[in-house]
């Protein structure tokens, strides 16, 4: 997926963005992953964020990027901060770090990211990464006004600091974190056949959830875990699930 770097400059940048979004950006040696969500804890946007100098640069999903700098800049109101979406690219791959990289923050094994004028990719097939470690996507998994970050795995992900403070949307994702179970979530699948992105999951003709991205014989799904089982249809494709492990 095609990424955008989107610059944040002035000398309230890192305050103005702390105060918005569900991880903590203030540490400069580390790439942080985090969210920006409705006021309702709902999905919007998922970044990952770069300290650069005087800057900090913000890689996101090219197709969100444009929405992403009009977002910042209705919260921005008198704070002393400059947003622009610059013509930077991001290269990333799973083999040797080239200088510059940085670790991807979400799971050793999805290599690293650097910003550059490249955007080179090394031919990591990462759909399938991402099935095999439960890692949605945005505008596939992650739906914007509808997801629940929980529910898409972003504490497994370390998308998400619950003692860094206030944030927007930071009431309901604590109180889904500290005061409930969940009963949805995305999770990885067995899948006999195939599927379009999106398919309703059913058993006995009672909706289960959704099938989204497939690989090799598994898939991502999110599911509702009481109704889950090891034979649900989704389509023409049989669909299992184990459990929680």
């Amino acid at each position: 997926m095609t990424r955008s770097i989107i610059a944040l400059s002035g000398p309230e940048r890192i305050d103005f963005l702390q105060d918005l979004v569900t991880n903590d950006v203030t540490q400069p040696d580390r790439l942080a992953y985090a969210a920006l969500l409705t006021p309702q804890g709902k999905y919007l946007f998922d970044f990952f964020v770069a300290h650069d100098g005087d800057r900090l640069l913000i890689d996101v999903a090219e197709d969100m990027a444009d929405q992403l700098a009009a977002r910042l800049t209705m919260y921005r109101l008198r704070r002393k901060v400059q947003i622009e979406v610059t013509d930077l690219a991001v290269s990333r791959g799973t083999g040797p770090a080239p200088e510059g990289a940085m670790p991807d923050p979400r799971h050793p094994d999805l290599g690293w990211r650097r910003i550059d004028r490249e955007g080179a990719d090394d031919g990591t097939d990462w759909d399938a990464l991402r099935v095999a470690l439960t890692v949605p996507v945005s505008g596939v998994e992650l739906i914007p006004n509808d997801s629940f970050i929980l529910e898409m795995g972003f504490d497994r992900l370390n998308g998400v600091d619950f003692r860094k403070g206030c944030y927007v949307g930071q009431e309901v994702t604590a109180r889904m974190k500290h005061k409930t179970e969940l009963k949805k979530g995305l999770v990885t699948v067995g899948v006999d056949g195939t599927a379009e992105i999106g398919t309703p999951i059913s058993i006995d003709g009672k909706p289960a959830g959704t099938l989204f991205t497939q690989s090799g014989g598994a898939g991502l799904a999110w599911l509702r875990f009481d109704r889950a089982s090891e034979a649900m249809q989704a389509g023409d494709a049989t669909v299992s699930w184990r459990g929680r492990p």
